[in-house]
């Protein structure tokens, strides 16, 4: 009886969509680095020319209208070990909780 009343509430929690958004691509960022949606989230694709790779990672100089999120200049040094591995060869940022904190940095794989 009491396995009868937990079911509804179990298919609720696992019907529930989940907080992580698609990349314009289609493929999707891991729920720690996504916040919101595809239009007001804080993961999104940057131009490989705001990307530098700098010894031991990359420089990431943002102008407003980079990211949805940048209201003004910023220059991110990004180890090369937390970097993600992006799935469409572009490089994406997300900035969670201000537009001054880079919560994960998706590069593409490097050939060489």
């Amino acid at each position: 009886m009491r396995g009868a009343f937990l079911l509804p509430f179990a298919s609720f929690v696992f019907a529930a969509p989940s907080l992580a958004h698609d990349a314009a691509s289609g493929w999707q960022y891991e729920l720690f680095c996504c916040n919101g949606n595809s239009h007001n989230g804080d993961c999104q694709i940057i131009s490989s020319e705001t990307v530098r790779i700098i010894d031991g990672g990359y420089q990431v100089t943002l102008a407003p209208g980079d990211h949805r999120l940048a209201t003004r200049s910023h220059i991110f040094r990004l180890p090369q070990s937390t970097a993600r591995r992006s799935q469409d060869g572009e490089y994406h940022l997300c900035l969670y909780p201000t537009e001054d904190t880079p919560r994960c940095f998706y590069a593409p794989d490097m050939g060489f």
